[in-house]
């Protein structure tokens, strides 16, 4: 199902260009070169002495990186109907697609990958992942919508199962606020100033890197009485024009180790 969105906006097309110019730290004199426009024309536009064109408003939205939800967003403030579509995830439009993800997920196995949308809620993941929430202790973090940065931070979900809690949480917090700087969302802003405030713990001197903390910060995790270590990559698609699908990511978890690795391949053998 499509989203129908009003074409008409009280939002000023200068403020949000402004807004969006700044958030990418660019001068107007920068974004007006990166445009192939005068600085004087983008300063009309930015003031609201001249009106731009609907080509001009997709030509600097996307010198602006903006997302897609953010340039239907602009279109709407400057009057004209949104470029993109925002289906639900399962709008039998975007099946092919979703089947894709879970293709992907599956293929995963032994290892874990779960599919996020912009939010960080789950929206879909591979029967390796189950492990990962048997030390939750909450149920009520378990309940859809789960989630995922909550359930990994929260000092009654995985927090007590990660041994390097302070080195994951600055990863996931740094990886929040540039999501949040990208999407400008504020449910983005109060996840992230509800994580920070979340306990700590003094974990005494932490250990020296392994060879997986040289290339990139790991979760470490005590499970099953094992310790457990990964590494993670997100996956995006490459050309969507649709609004939900351009927020969904997949996150991959890889083994560091031949001891988490042996460790996900019994727990395939024992589910098969």
């Amino acid at each position: 199902m499509i989203r129908m969105v009003k074409t008409r906006s009280t939002e000023g097309i200068g403020d949000l260009l402004r807004e969006w110019r700044q958030r990418r730290r660019m001068s107007q004199l920068h974004l007006a070169l990166e445009a192939g426009i005068s600085q004087r024309h983008l300063s009309f536009v930015e003031s609201g002495r001249s009106a731009p064109s609907r080509e001009m408003v997709l030509h600097l939205s996307d010198c602006l990186s903006m997302p897609l939800r953010q340039r239907n967003r602009l279109l709407l403030a400057a009057g004209y109907a949104p470029s993109f579509s925002e289906r639900s995830l399962d709008d039998p439009a975007l099946k092919p697609a979703m089947d894709a993800v879970q293709l992907v997920l599956n293929g995963h196995a032994p290892n874990p990958a779960l599919a996020i949308d912009r939010h960080w809620t789950m929206i879909a993941a591979n029967t390796a992942i189950m492990p990962f929430l048997e030390g939750v202790r909450n149920a009520d973090l378990l309940r859809p919508p789960v989630n995922v940065l909550r359930l990994s931070l929260h000092p009654e979900g995985l927090a007590p199962c990660i041994l390097n809690l302070e080195a994951w949480r600055a990863h996931a917090l740094e990886r929040l606020r540039a999501l949040n700087d990208r999407y400008a969302d504020p449910e983005l802003a109060a996840l992230e100033k509800e994580l920070a405030a979340y306990p700590t713990r003094n974990t005494g001197p932490q250990p020296r890197p392994d060879e997986a903390e040289r290339i990139a910060i790991p979760l470490r995790l005590r499970l099953g009485g094992e310790d457990l270590s990964f590494i993670t990559t997100t996956t995006v698609f490459g050309t969507p024009l649709d609004v939900s699908l351009s927020e969904l990511a997949i996150e991959s978890f890889f083994p560091t180790d031949a001891a988490t690795a042996a460790y996900l391949r019994r727990l395939q053998d024992k589910s098969s």
